[in-house]
């Protein structure tokens, strides 16, 4: 018979078991110790400059950047750096010419989507503007042509000039050269993307047409003739049918886009209307567009109109105002914008006030009798 033994490992189940100790707990007002950092100047001394040295580099790299038009360095504050390709271009230098610093990435013509504008096709500018060829119409208008120069023969330098009477414009006789001549005008909307109108646009959330009304002008607006309005509709007619004015527009490193008379233009011609969308001066009030054009001056001045070109226009966007400031540029003035009440409506006719030779530049007085638009920094 067995007998119990204390020692035996059978004689408890738990003997196989021990006791741990348990670590000793850290009374609550005691910390745990802090690690020992580093202090700022002995990481500073350890560590490299490495943002002066690319800062550094970079001033180097970028310290004999030329312009790839011009080829000259200078002018700094007008070097423009494509941010992909990093070759300088002076604002002046390019085409069409930057007048501002661009805001965000700017790239170059290689760099970018935007291509130089060609030279348009034939097709294109009549699609361009609209132009139906139509060859008994043009026979119509050599015999009217005719008639119109025997009517001014007729009729004697002074009492034309006592009269006051506008002239339909005298398109060049040669279409190629025509063409030519529409064919600077569409190159030049369509660079600064303009589309082509021959009249006033009125665009939802800007100025009604309703809004359009002489009777609301301040101090009232001179009535449009009866024979003024035929020769104003022979002009449109013919612009309809691309017999447009002798004129081209040509781009100016100073001026930028401008126009130039092709052929002679005599005193009183009607040029062109200004064209674009209508708005209320109070909503344009802080708007770039350098050529916003008056409209209607109303006793109310929330009321009072303007005619933007930013989005439509025609060639009259493209000539420039002169320095009414300036007697010297004062004498460059050789046609005016004239506000005419047209069937109860607000109309902006350009009109040359003297003889306009081939190859003279078109100035006019921006002002008018306003005198509210400042035209200091006008050439």
């Amino acid at each position: 018979m067995a007998t119990w033994n204390a020692s035996s490992p059978a004689a408890s189940p738990c003997s196989s078991r021990r006791r741990t100790k348990a670590p000793a707990r850290r009374p609550s007002s005691e910390s745990p110790p802090l690690r020992k950092m580093k202090s700022m100047a002995e990481i500073m001394a350890k560590s490299v400059p490495v943002v002066e040295q690319e800062e550094e580099e970079d001033e180097d790299s970028y310290s004999n950047v030329t312009c790839e038009k011009c080829g000259s360095g200078e002018g700094d504050d007008e070097l423009l750096l494509c941010d992909k390709c990093d070759r300088g271009f002076h604002m002046k230098c390019l085409r069409p010419i930057v007048v501002r610093v661009p805001i965000g990435t700017w790239l170059c013509v290689d760099c970018s989507d935007q291509r130089p504008v060609r030279r348009l096709s034939q097709k294109k500018i009549l699609h361009f503007f609209r132009i139906e060829k139509h060859t008994h119409q043009t026979d119509k208008l050599e015999l009217s042509q005719e008639e119109t120069r025997k009517r001014r023969r007729s009729c004697s330098l002074t009492v034309k000039k006592r009269r006051r009477k506008l002239l339909p414009l005298v398109p060049s006789e040669d279409p190629d050269q025509r063409l030519a001549q529409m064919g600077t005008l569409a190159s030049a909307l369509t660079a600064l993307g303009i589309k082509y109108s021959d009249g006033l646009n009125y665009v939802p959330g800007m100025a009604p047409r309703s809004a359009n009304q002489s009777k609301l002008e301040k101090g009232g607006m001179q009535v449009l003739c009866k024979e003024d309005l035929e020769t104003l509709e022979q002009c449109q007619s013919m612009y309809r049918r691309g017999e447009c004015p002798p004129l081209v527009v040509v781009f100016d490193p100073l001026e930028g886009y401008t126009v130039e008379a092709d052929g002679p233009i005599k005193d009183l011609t009607f040029i062109a209307e200004y064209t674009g969308d209508v708005d209320y001066l109070k909503n344009r009030e802080k708007d770039d567009c350098d050529s916003i054009m008056t409209l209607l001056l109303s006793e109310d001045p929330s009321k009072t109109l303007v005619i933007c070109p930013d989005k439509f226009g025609n060639i009259s966007r493209f000539i420039n105002g002169i320095n009414n400031h300036n007697p010297v540029a004062k004498k460059k003035q050789n046609c005016k914008c004239v506000r005419y009440s047209i069937n109860g409506e607000c109309r902006v006719l350009l009109v040359a006030t003297r003889d306009i030779s081939k190859g003279e530049r078109l100035y006019y007085d921006y002002n008018g009798y306003e005198h509210e638009y400042p035209t200091h920094h006008f050439l």
